[in-house]
């Protein structure tokens, strides 16, 4: 069924103001342009809703039994346009984020609070999981954007690359490497190794580019996630090899990276989202703001 909302919002105004002028000339439409529209609307309703001479206009029992809802009808549609016109003028609303744990503890939080300063409001559901699933989830329209390391391509998929960081070394500031400089993957002792699940998209990544050097790294102790390597390195119970945004210098005392070297492995991080797809306003202003923080940090001098 179609509804014809030109012609009730006619009669509306009409009923409101008393007259085709008065209602034409608010509505900045010609009379004959807005008597069309009624006779449109009776038409398709197939009864009368205004008895209407030269001299008056006037309701008929049927127009006055329909106002109340035609008046709702429009008084809902007209506050459905504003929000959706403030959602594009103000970048309104709320959006879903898929993001690897290492980037949500550490590097998204300060652009999420420059993000809640300039849209106060706003909110964030972030899907804080593995970088397969932030593809997924992606794909599956479970999230508008995605934020993780780079796995296989999807032709659906685009991938903006966010930045790229170098595996450090982790360990207890008594550790005997603690003071060095810089350590080599030659350095390491598998027997206190903490490493993450062959699982994780950071592992596959570090296994291709050591086993293209001749380098296999198998380590004591597997756990699923970063900050629970962090944390048994905290404890004294080994050492781990991990992305340098999973723990910024100082955050956690009695716990220092060192660079690894020996070669150096990057891993890439990218933002990820549906190619050809339209964001939601709040979730593009989120895209802009990500950009321009990313772009701030390449233009500051090494």
């Amino acid at each position: 069924m179609k509804i014809d909302f030109d012609g009730i919002q006619a009669f509306v105004v009409i009923a409101e103001l008393g007259g085709f002028s008065k209602a034409a000339e608010h509505l900045h439409v010609t009379q004959t342009a807005l008597t069309r529209r009624v006779q449109k609307l009776e038409s398709y309703l197939g009864l009368r809703l205004l008895d209407r001479t030269t001299r008056y206009v006037e309701l008929t029992p049927v127009g006055r039994d329909f106002l109340p809802q035609a008046k709702a009808i429009v008084s809902e549609m007209t506050l459905a346009v504003g929000r959706l016109k403030d959602m594009s003028k103000n970048a309104r609303g709320s959006f879903t984020l898929a993001c690897v744990p290492s980037m949500a503890a550490h590097a998204l939080p300060a652009v999420i609070r420059r993000y809640a300063q300039a849209y106060p409001g706003n909110r964030i559901r972030i899907i804080d999981t593995s970088a397969f699933e932030v593809r997924d989830a992606v794909l599956h329209s479970q999230a508008e954007l995605g934020i993780g390391v780079p796995t296989d391509r999807h032709p659906d998929l685009e991938e903006m690359q966010l930045l790229e960081e170098p595996l450090m070394f982790f360990c207890r500031d008594e550790h005997p490497l603690s003071k060095m400089k810089s350590v080599t993957w030659s350095d390491m002792r598998e027997a206190e190794l903490i490493v993450v699940s062959s699982m994780t998209a950071t592992r596959v990544f570090m296994d291709y580019q050591l086993a293209k050097r001749g380098i296999s790294l198998s380590g004591a102790y597997e756990v699923q996630h970063h900050a629970t390597a962090v944390s048994l390195v905290a404890a004294g119970v080994g050492t781990a090899i991990l992305p340098a945004s999973t723990l910024e210098e100082g955050a956690r005392p009695g716990v220092c990276r060192i660079p690894l070297t020996s070669p150096v492995v990057k891993r890439k991080v990218s933002l990820i989202k549906r190619k050809n797809a339209t964001l939601s306003p709040a979730a593009n202003a989120f895209f802009d703001l990500l950009k321009q923080s990313v772009s701030g940090e390449r233009a500051k001098p090494s």
